[in-house]
């Protein structure tokens, strides 16, 4: 359809009235969740050392992939459903978009970037849209939204007190978003944002809404290829209260992100996390940056910066530099109900060469967790090994909680990788993170998977793994793609809905090739998934009796010679305290005792430490809290 445009403003309508004569391979039937035990088996050094250089965050072409062939495969795991296709399988350059739903009556709203067949990356790229009205979700679109405006990477958020709104990228004039008053039907109100003065344009949004009625637009986004703040791309924060047709805040270039700190903030390093009770947070960061959290109190007047992790090279721009752990660039963050920021964040690693190349390690395998009361990551470059380099700062199922799975069980990870299938990320990323109301955390994320391959890559599974206490403790790992309806499936892009109610939700896309491409024949399904918290939690045997808040850091710290422990018990409960250095390995020992209620006290004796880093664990059961601690 065409564009009509009228003062900045015009409308488009989803078409559903012609429609292509497709077979749609709907998925009725329950299978039993497939888990895997939580013994890690280390990435090969020969494929964690493979280094690729680091792709321009890509706005309109890509490239291509080879033919598949079948693989060994095992047992089934869940139903899903498609709502979607598309021939265009970029969905988003590192970071995910928040593309999915769940509203208070049951219904759901979904998007993603929709290539139509023949001329994925054309003038018919745009807004795919799909909605689940309580019973269905609506036939397989064959247009976008936006018909023959191209645009993509878009984002959904609910709009209004019945509404819903999407925003993505225009290719020439800035933000274009769209509104509708009620969700799932009528015809949606178009509008643009445009850059700042100067700007060639602004790319890879997040919108989000607040207000009681979800009445308050917040957009963030890039400046695209100029340097009008001194970065080819700069970070971009707009609110508006009137559904776009003014801005009170619009444009805002954060001066602690801008070129005195960071060469450069590129495209899709950056997310929004589902706001709570006025709390507005999102964070931003890959190799070549900080990893940061933005945080604002007053529905985004004031922000405060935390920096989570420190970049050893976060002005690098031409000269060489060492090797170093990183993040990928691929995060997602969450709000649990006391008003704390949980962030989780694929790793690789990176360095540039003397020619002024950027290099990442997509054979570098973790997922990393972190919450507003855990210590930041140093600028070490050691600090995010997953593998006990020393000066690493990762303990296993405290900070470091996600990695591929010993499938086969034979201790090792039989990885097919002869030709390499980058995404700009690790081993394991795209992940995602959802708190229910009872602060139970659950990961999702996509991780290269041995067994599934096509005799040249392996594929990428969906796995999720989940917390019952608020991210003290995690459960097993469940992979939710492990059955043979999925052996020719790459499945990556997972977009969780940021709420739920006996299941938690996720749309992700399914690809018969490892790898991206812009130009494919190949079709790629975005598939709509849901899992049973019961299933992945398990049953909880011993009740908790020690939490984050009830354990104290220790005092001093650093320290020399002695320091102090307190732990406050509700009621009489076995404690005891163990310490690890940054290797793991057990250096101190407190055994297990009965404690009365009350203020307890641990006093740990430093004498014999050597100088460093060490984490502390205070075990009650199956529960456990750590906490770092510095040896002076």
């Amino acid at each position: 359809m065409s564009l009509k445009i009228n003062k900045n403003k015009y409308l488009f309508n989803l078409k559903n009235s012609i429609m292509k004569k497709i077979l749609l391979f709907v998925l009725a039937i329950s299978f039993g969740l497939y888990t895997i035990a939580q013994n890690r088996a280390v990435t090969p050094k020969a494929i964690r050392d493979v280094a690729v250089k680091t792709k321009k965050p890509i706005k309109d072409v890509g490239d291509t992939c080879g033919e598949y062939v079948p693989g060994v495969k095992s047992k089934s795991l869940l139903a899903d459903t498609d709502i979607g296709n598309t021939w265009y399988d970029l969905q988003t350059n590192v970071s995910m978009q928040n593309r999915l739903y769940l509203y208070d009556d049951g219904t759901f709203g979904a998007v993603w970037t929709f290539g139509p067949e023949g001329s994925p990356g054309g003038n018919g790229r745009g807004t795919g849209y799909n909605y689940f009205d309580g019973n269905d979700w609506g036939p397989l679109p064959t247009i976008s939204v936006e018909d023959t405006t191209k645009t993509g990477w878009p984002s959904y958020t609910p709009y209004g007190e019945n509404g819903e709104l999407f925003v993505c990228h225009h290719m020439a004039y800035g933000l274009l978003f769209g509104i509708r008053e009620t969700k799932g039907t009528g015809a949606w109100e178009g509008n643009l944002q445009f850059g700042p003065v100067g700007a060639i344009d602004i790319s890879w949004p997040r919108g989000i809404t607040t207000g009681i009625d979800n009445n308050i637009i917040h957009f963030i986004s890039v400046t695209y290829d100029n340097p009008i703040f001194g970065q080819t791309e700069s970070l971009l924060y707009s609110r508006s209260s009137d559904g776009g047709d003014t801005w009170e805040i619009e444009n805002h270039f954060f001066e602690e992100l801008g070129p005195d700190y960071y060469t450069n903030l590129g495209g899709d390093i950056y997310e929004f996390a589902e706001p709570k009770e006025g709390l507005l947070t999102f964070l931003v960061g890959d190799n070549w940056t900080d990893l940061i959290l933005m945080k604002s109190m007053d529905d985004g007047d004031t922000w405060d910066e935390t920096i989570i992790w420190e970049c050893p090279y976060p002005l690098n721009s031409g000269t060489p530099t060492d090797t170093f752990y990183c993040p990928d660039g691929s995060h997602h963050l969450a709000i649990d109900n006391s008003g704390l920021t949980h962030v989780v964040f694929g790793i690789t690693r990176s360095y540039a060469d003397d020619a002024g190349g950027h290099f990442y390690f997509p054979g570098v395998d973790g997922i990393i967790y972190w919450n507003e009361n855990m210590p930041a990551f140093s600028n070490n470059l050691n600090a995010l090994s997953p593998y006990g380099d020393p000066g690493t700062e990762l303990i296993e199922d405290y900070n470091f909680i996600g990695w591929s799975q010993d499938v086969n069980g034979n201790g090792e990870l039989d990885i097919f990788w002869d030709d390499i299938e980058p995404y700009n990320t690790g081993l394991s990323s795209m992940p995602q993170l959802i708190i229910d109301d009872l602060n139970r955390l659950f990961l999702i994320y996509s991780s290269v998977t041995e067994t599934y391959d096509n005799g040249t890559s392996n594929y990428r599974h969906l796995w999720v793994r989940a917390s019952p206490d608020c991210g003290t403790t995690w459960g097993s790992f469940y992979d939710m793609n492990s059955g043979l309806i999925y052996m020719f499936d790459e499945c990556v892009y997972p977009s969780a809905a940021p709420n739920s109610v006996d299941s938690v939700y996720f749309i992700y896309q399914a690809d018969n090739n490892p790898g991206t491409t812009t130009t494919s024949a190949d079709e790629n399904y975005i598939r709509m998934m849901s899992v049973s918290k019961t299933d992945v939690l398990g049953v909880k045997e011993n009740k908790q009796v020690i939490f984050d808040d009830n354990v104290s850091q220790n005092y001093p710290n650093p320290f020399v010679g002695t320091s102090t422990v307190y732990v406050n018990l509700d009621e009489s409960a076995e404690l005891s305290l163990e310490i690890h250095n940054i290797m793991g390995q057990l250096v101190y020992e407190l055994p297990a005792k009965k404690y009365n209620a009350g203020k307890q006290e641990f006093i740990i004796n430093g004498t014999n430490l050597e100088s460093g880093i060490y984490f502390y664990t205070v075990r009650s059961g199956e529960s456990s809290v750590s906490k770092k601690m510095i040896v002076e």
